[in-house]
C-alpha cells in the first residue's frame, strides 16, 4: 500500500520527467529552425563546392579537418564521401601541424570545418594549402571570418545560438555541419548517377552489403555448378551433381545449343524414389526433369533471388544469362550462410 509520501514523490517524479520532456523537445525544434533557415539560404556557393569535388582529378582526395567537436563531423562527412566513391580522409589539424600536411597534394580538395572560422589550429593550415595549391572549401558560420577570406569555395551556415541552458555546447553549429555535410555527398550521388550496384562495391559487410549484393557475387558458379546435356542419362547425371563441388543438390538440364530447358533437383529424385517407375535412372535427364524452371539473371540483387526463393518455395534456383544458358546457381544454404534468410522461412 502506498504511503502520502511515496505517493507525493512519483508525483514530483512524474512532474520532472514530463519536464524533461518539453524541455528536450524544445532543443531539438531550435536545431530544427536552424537547420530550415541554413536549408532557405543555400546559394551556388553550395553548387560551386560539389562542382570542385567531381572536379578533381584521378586519384585526388577530399581531405577533410576540423577541431573538437567539428572534427567528430568532419570523421563521418569523410566516411560518407570515401561510401559514395570519393576518396577521402579525415587529417586532424593537430597532427597536419606537426607533419601530416605531407599527406597532402595539390591535386586535394580540402574541406574545413570551423564553426567560428577563427579555429587556430585550422588557421594554420592554410598558408601551406595555399601553397601546395590545394583547392580549400570551408564551412563555417560567416563569409568575414578568417577561414572564409582564405577560402576558394564557402558554405556560411550562418550564426545561430547553441540550443540548451548555457548556449555553449556545441549542439546546432555541429547539427548544420552534419547535415551539409550530408546535402553535399548527396548531391554528388545525384549529379554523378551512382548506382545502387556501385554502391554496393563499397559496402560488402553488414546489412547493407547484404541487402546491395549482386546475384554474380554470391552465385555458385564453375565447378561448383553442375550443367548435363538433355540426353544425360539421368544415373550419370545424379553422379556429376555428386561430384560437383559443394553438392549443390541440383543441375540445368540444357539442349544443344547450351541454352537451359529444365532442372532436375533433388526434390525431383524423391519424388521418383516415392513413385511407382523403378527404370527412371536409366531415362534421360531431359525426360524427367522439372521443364521451364524459374530463372535469374547474374546483374540482379541476390534480394531478388532470396524472395524468388522464399515465394515459390525451392531450395535452388539457376541463373542465366541473355541468351538462357546457365552460368551458376543460387542455393538456399548460401542464403543461410550469408544471413539473408532465416532458418525457417
Amino acid at each position: 500500500m502506498s504511503t502520502p509520501a511515496r505517493k507525493q514523490t512519483e508525483c514530483v517524479a512524474n512532474e520532472l520527467d514530463h519536464s524533461d520532456v518539453i524541455y528536450g523537445r524544445s532543443i531539438i525544434r531550435d536545431e530544427i529552425a536552424a537547420l530550415t533557415a541554413v536549408a532557405e539560404h543555400l546559394d551556388d556557393r553550395f553548387s560551386a563546392a560539389v562542382e570542385s569535388m567531381l572536379s578533381l582529378k584521378p586519384g585526388a582526395r577530399i581531405v577533410v579537418s576540423g577541431m573538437g567537436k567539428a572534427g567528430f563531423v568532419g570523421m563521418k562527412i569523410s566516411a560518407t564521401l570515401s561510401s559514395i566513391g570519393f576518396p577521402s580522409f579525415f587529417l586532424h589539424p593537430a597532427d597536419a601541424i606537426h607533419g601530416d600536411l605531407g599527406r597532402f597534394t595539390k591535386d586535394d580538395l580540402a574541406l574545413l570545418l570551423s564553426n567560428s572560422g577563427e579555429t587556430g589550429e585550422i588557421i594554420r593550415l592554410l598558408p601551406v594549402l595555399k601553397q601546395l595549391g590545394a583547392h580549400v572549401v570551408s564551412i563555417t558560420r560567416s563569409k568575414s571570418s578568417t577561414l572564409a577570406t582564405h577560402s576558394d569555395t564557402v558554405i556560411e551556415t550562418g550564426v545561430f545560438p547553441e540550443a540548451g541552458p548555457l548556449g555553449l555546447a556545441p549542439t546546432t553549429s555541429t547539427t548544420v555541419m552534419l547535415a551539409l555535410g550530408d546535402a553535399l555527398a548527396m548531391a554528388l550521388v545525384k549529379r554523378r548517377g551512382f548506382s545502387r550496384e556501385e554502391f554496393a562495391v563499397f559496402h560488402p559487410g553488414g546489412d547493407l552489403g547484404r541487402s546491395l549484393m549482386l546475384v554474380s557475387e554470391m552465385m555458385r558458379s564453375g565447378d561448383s555448378h553442375c550443367v548435363v546435356h538433355h540426353s544425360t542419362i539421368t544415373k550419370k547425371a545424379l553422379h556429376a551433381i555428386t561430384e560437383t563441388k559443394g553438392r549443390p543438390g541440383a543441375c540445368a538440364v540444357v539442349d544443344d545449343n547450351g541454352v537451359i530447358v529444365g532442372v532436375f533437383t533433388d526434390g525431383n529424385l524423391r519424388r521418383y524414389l516415392e513413385g511407382d517407375s523403378a527404370d527412371f535412372l536409366e531415362k534421360p535427364i531431359g525426360s524427367i526433369c522439372s521443364r521451364n524452371p524459374i530463372t535469374i539473371r547474374p546483374e540482379r540483387l541476390a534480394q531478388e533471388a532470396c524472395r524468388i526463393i522464399q515465394e515459390r518455395q525451392i531450395d535452388q534456383l539457376i541463373v542465366v544469362n541473355d541468351q538462357n544458358i546457365p552460368v551458376g546457381l543460387v542455393d538456399i544454404q548460401d542464403l543461410l550462410a550469408f544471413g539473408m534468410i532465416r532458418p525457417n522461412r
